[in-house]
């Protein structure tokens, strides 16, 4: 009788740790494959169904198939309602190609080249400390046919900023800025640092007029000293192209501004037209 209790107490305690070891290794892998989609998503988690008012999101993205749309956090549709999008819902080989420039190391100027080479028009998102210490290559974007949409002033988390006052100087610094640098007024354009939002933020940049923009295709490309190689960029930026694409490249990137010129071609190449952020948005 004795031993049989024991038995029994051996198995249970066996079980129980098979079930806790079981739960704690799904657990680490299931951290290591968010962490892994947060490097091939730039900045993203796992999506959510929806955009949730009572939380914060970064965005991220889901691949299913190399040259179809992924999902996002949130569908199209979803995000419509705040005048936001991260893609076009289409068949046509359309992308649509976007830069974020926090700060300058020298690569922005060679990807305006190419960019005026290829006679295609993108859209940088600035920050205001970008705008003021950057005034020339600025004015260069401008003036040769690229929107300039706002990064906020400071790039900092927005989904933490609660109130519209707080908001509205975040966006409204870096359009004065851009006015004094410019003497013209800054497009409606604004994207999120890091890709961190909230239902509040995106109805707070809609009551200012503005226009939000997420993406559909990125790539690690945003640490200066480790930066992809050529190989890597090529293999994500033409592999998971798709219809409708909104592109997100960093102008700090050394690879951006070596492959641009054979990328552009590529994508020409593979029938894709690159249409400037207005014809989506406006």
């Amino acid at each position: 009788m004795k031993k049989q209790l024991l038995i029994r107490i051996f198995s249970f305690l066996f079980l129980f740790t098979a079930a806790y070891l079981i739960g704690t290794g799904a657990a680490l892998w299931q951290e290591q494959m968010l962490g892994r989609q947060q490097d091939e998503s730039s900045n993203a988690s796992a999506p959510a169904e929806a955009v949730s008012a009572s939380a914060e999101w970064n965005w991220g993205l889901k691949f299913h198939e190399n040259g179809k749309r992924p999902d996002g956090n949130a569908t199209i549709e979803e995000l419509a309602r705040y005048d936001a999008y991260y893609a076009q819902d289409t068949d046509e080989k359309i992308l649509y190609l976007t830069f974020d420039a926090g700060y300058e190391n020298g690569n922005t100027a060679p990807i305006l080249d190419t960019l005026k080479k290829h006679n295609v028009s993108a859209t940088f998102f600035v920050t205001g400390t970008y705008v003021e210490s950057e005034p020339g290559l600025v004015r260069r974007m401008v003036d040769e046919g690229h929107a300039v949409g706002n990064h906020t002033w400071h790039h900092p988390d927005m989904s933490q900023i609660a109130d519209m006052n707080s908001f509205k100087k975040e966006m409204t610094d870096v359009e004065d800025a851009f006015l004094n640098a410019t003497g013209q007024e800054m497009a409606r354009y604004y994207r999120p640092p890091r890709g961190i939002y909230s239902e509040s933020n995106l109805e707070m940049a809609q009551e200012l007029g503005y226009k939000t923009f997420f993406w559909s295709l990125a790539y690690v490309d945003w640490y200066q000293d480790d930066q992809p190689t050529e190989e890597e960029a090529f293999a994500k930026l033409l592999g998971r192209i798709h219809p409708g694409a909104i592109v997100l490249l960093h102008s700090t990137s050394s690879t951006n501004a070596a492959i641009l010129d054979e990328l552009l071609t590529k994508w020409t190449e593979m029938g894709y037209q690159i249409k400037p952020l207005s014809e989506l948005a406006d």
